[in-house]
């Protein structure tokens, strides 16, 4: 993926947001995440010209296509990884946070042979 790792956490983030409570401001993503509302802010510029964002007048935050697509990426292999890492006997706090760290790195193909070698755990 053509993103900085901190990038698909806040579009992962932005996704989750959108899923709980149907629209994203800033503030909510440096609650969540427990950033800096300064910190947010510079990431949502940086977004916003890579055209991952649309920010609207009332400061609403939406992915756009190419920023949805990523976040499902990343989002998917978080759900995935944490509850399979979990079935391997981690206990939820490590699997979630182990989770995060592996959904950036793992390639496409390496996911796939995990997913499809998976299925009886």
């Amino acid at each position: 993926m053509d993103i900085w790792e901190s990038g698909q956490d806040y579009l992962e983030t932005i996704l989750v947001l959108q899923n709980r409570n149907g629209f994203v401001r800033s503030v909510d993503i440096a609650e969540e995440l427990g950033y800096s509302k300064a910190s947010v802010s510079v990431a949502m510029k940086s977004l916003i010209k890579k055209g991952y964002i649309l920010m609207k007048k009332d400061k609403k935050i939406l992915l756009t296509d190419k920023g949805r697509t990523i976040a499902e990426v990343i989002y998917e292999r978080h759900l995935f990884l944490s509850d399979w890492l979990e079935k391997l006997g981690v206990d939820h706090e490590t699997a979630v946070k182990d989770a995060c760290k592996i959904e950036h790195y793992l390639s496409g193909k390496s996911f796939e042979a995990i997913k499809r070698n998976s299925i009886f755990l």
